[in-house]
């Protein structure tokens, strides 16, 4: 390791292990950065860590990255004396899904300095662990009403990751972020790596939008097969809902900024099916593939054979059947800038 690579990072030891796939893991990388709409980003890394058990990989030096005077640190004071100072924490975790499989995820500020260095450093992780594939997630604002489905769009060098989601034709030109800068490394190395960004409604941009948080994570999970707990989103995304439809309604001035925002949002989601039959739109879940159904329809044999098994088990042995219907039905239960701040919290 260079002296350069000792100043970017340090890597955790004892290293905890990487293991994911047979092909490599895959690294989300989801770090907060200047242009965070709907505060998806951060919220989709949030919950993560929240949800999921984690262990240290590689913790980045602030010293050599952050900007302190344009993200200051807060501090505590109590009697009279500073006793506590805000951490930064700009790390690498690995993570399990709830099948237990491992991912990285990379979270934290965005860098204010040294993208190049700092892209190259991320790299070289990846290399170190093998990540087969990396998704960076972004979140912007979008001239879109909250009651039609939140678009996701895709870019990328790998069809399995961008293929069926929805994507802009065209050329685009906009403000880069360090996060392009890793894909666009990852790419010169020949590995996988593709951008998910969750377009916002506008006028919410400013404040929390759960519904960012989950469609973001929702097509990491579709294109990854990685398998999150957002059962507690589902819960903030019914309570924001609620908060837009009582304003709406009591605002015509809102209502009719809505209506044509519908207009617009349908008219080009129209345009746009007509000219991608194949793409998955907005508000579709994406359709398993035949190995996917194949391996689901084996399961769903294997418990049937289980549960007979044990209900032959316990006739034979003279048993009451205690297990027939609660055993069938347990196959089918599921594992487990408008001002949108609640008063109540």
């Amino acid at each position: 390791m260079t002296s350069n690579e000792r100043k970017m990072y340090e890597l955790e030891y004892p290293a905890p292990a990487v293991d994911g796939t047979s092909s490599g893991p895959t690294l989300i990388v989801a770090m907060q950065g200047y242009a965070d709409a709907g505060h998806a980003v951060e919220g989709a890394a949030g919950h993560l860590k929240a949800a999921l058990d984690s262990r240290t990989v590689a913790t980045f030096n602030n010293d050599e990255l952050i900007d302190y005077r344009s993200r200051r640190p807060m501090i505590t004071m109590s009697e009279h004396e500073i006793t506590d100072i805000e951490e930064i924490d700009l790390d690498i975790r690995v993570m399990r899904d709830a099948k237990g499989e491992s991912f990285l995820l990379l979270s934290g500020p965005e860098p204010d300095l040294r993208w190049e260095a700092f892209s190259k450093a991320v790299a070289d992780l990846a290399d170190r662990f093998n990540v087969d594939k990396t998704i960076c997630l972004y979140a912007a604002p979008m001239g879109a009403p909250h009651t039609r489905p939140l678009v996701v769009s895709a870019h990328g060098n790998d069809r399995d990751l961008v293929g069926p989601m929805f994507t802009y034709d065209g050329m685009v030109s906009m403000p880069g972020a360090a996060a392009v800068m890793i894909e666009r490394e990852l790419h010169n190395r020949g590995r996988r790596v593709a951008g998910y960004t969750a377009h916002v409604p506008h006028y919410v941009a400013a404040s929390p939008y759960p519904q960012a948080v989950y469609q973001l994570l929702q097509s990491v999970s579709d294109t990854s097969k990685l398998q999150f707990p957002l059962r507690s989103i589902e819960q903030d995304i019914a309570r924001v809902q609620q908060q837009l439809a009582e304003q709406t309604n009591e605002s015509e001035e809102i209502a009719q900024v809505v209506s044509q925002l519908e207009q617009h949002y349908d008219s080009e989601m129209a345009s746009y099916r007509d000219k991608n039959p194949q793409k998955m739109m907005p508000g579709e879940a994406q359709m398993p593939s035949g190995d996917e159904i194949g391996e689901a329809f084996e399961n769903f044999l294997a418990a049937i054979d289980d549960r007979d098994r044990g209900l032959n088990k316990g006739i034979g042995s003279g048993q009451s059947d205690q297990t027939g219907q609660s055993g069938e039905s347990s196959m089918w239960q599921d594992n487990d800038q408008i001002d949108l701040t609640d008063d109540d919290e």
